[in-house]
């Protein structure tokens, strides 16, 4: 029996950041901070800004990260959302905070978007892969627990959200925000540098980038989009202010056992870590939630085949697409081909079909 683990190290994100800065001499020097949040690596570049402001700036956003890492982390610790999982485990209700509360309705409203291949509820079946853990052995699942767990059906629908209280009608229901978190995450970072006078910075959580402002040269911000079987970017996506790019990969938290991988994405339709595909990326325009639908959107397309990718994009108002399928060929969206940069000799390209 062969085994191999593997966990996204720093140095292999799934988006690496190629912001190609220069200095110049009228310019501050561009000031970026590096963290480890949300089990990955955060970066947050700052450009225009005297070093002082900018490192204050920074400073209360990577305080913000870290709250929030304690606050929704889903199995280690003490934070809101393990005593949540706890209560709802014991068929009880628990105390909800307004901001979670908004998080978890938009978890409800994108589950129903994606008719239930995203949905933070499956926190059960991420416990029974062992991806609930620093660290994780390469054993499958007891078949027959895991068919329970399925049958059980767990979704963001079960859940009552009202009066500052969190309950859910089925107690199979264990939430994992490892889907949506960072996205949220993104848009919160951004609204909080803005709000401090931060007039162009780029935002990375573990590969979630979302862009504020412009560059003060006036160049576009670059995004090297990572390949997903090598530790190096395959593509370059230039971002305008406001717009958000996420990936969900196969390479991010896996394992192989007897020749086949198995990652962290699991399908909730059978409960399956089977790696469909090697990638999904897309590009979210400006809004509120960019950086929120940024990171949903990408797992619906990545358990969808590739003929209904472009459907679940435009359920999310997406229209740049890449879908890297379990073979290694490249599916584009027509607007996502015009706006990549491949770096190197560009692969065989296979177009989505429209919505």
């Amino acid at each position: 029996m062969r085994a191999l683990i593997s966990w996204l190290r720093p140095t292999c994100l799934a988006l690496c950041l190629l912001i190609g800065l220069a200095a110049c001499s009228r310019e501050p020097e561009p000031f970026r901070q590096e963290s480890y949040v949300f089990g990955t690596r955060v970066e947050v570049t700052v450009l225009g800004e005297p070093e002082v402001r900018a490192q204050a700036a920074v400073a209360q956003a990577m305080a913000e990260l870290d709250r929030l890492h304690l606050r929704l982390h889903a199995w280690k610790g003490n934070g809101e959302l393990v005593a949540i999982n706890r209560a709802l485990a014991r068929g009880e209700s628990a105390p909800l905070a307004p901001d979670l509360a908004e998080l978890l309705r938009a978890a409800q409203r994108d589950e129903a978007l994606s008719d239930g291949l995203f949905t933070p509820a499956l926190g059960g079946l991420v416990a029974l892969w062992g991806f609930h853990a620093d660290s994780f052995a390469p054993v499958t699942p007891d078949p027959a627990a895991l068919r329970q767990l399925v049958e059980a059906r767990p979704r963001m629908a079960d859940l009552s959200l009202a009066d500052g209280r969190i309950a859910s009608r089925n107690p199979a229901v264990q939430l994992d925000l490892g889907g949506i978190a960072k996205g949220w995450a993104l848009d919160r970072v951004r609204n909080q540098l803005k709000a401090a006078g931060v007039r162009a910075a780029l935002i990375n959580i573990g590969g979630n980038v979302i862009a504020l402002g412009k560059k003060p040269d006036g160049t576009p911000w670059k995004v090297g989009i990572q390949h997903p079987r090598r530790n190096e970017a395959m593509a370059v996506v230039e971002l305008a202010d406001g717009e958000a790019v996420g990936t969900s990969g196969d390479y991010q938290r896996y394992f192989e056992l007897n020749g086949r991988r198995h990652c962290h994405l699991i399908d909730p339709r059978d409960g399956s870590s089977d790696c469909r595909a090697q990638a999904a990326t897309v590009v979210v325009a400006p809004a509120a939630d960019a950086g929120l639908r940024s990171d949903v959107a990408t797992k619906p397309i990545y358990l969808a085949d590739t003929a209904r990718a472009s459907y679940y994009a435009s359920r999310f108002g997406i229209r740049d697409v890449l879908l890297v399928d379990g073979h290694g060929e490249v599916w584009l969206s027509r607007s996502m081909q015009a706006r990549l940069h491949w770096l190197g000799e560009a692969p065989r390209i296979h177009l989505l079909g429209a919505a």
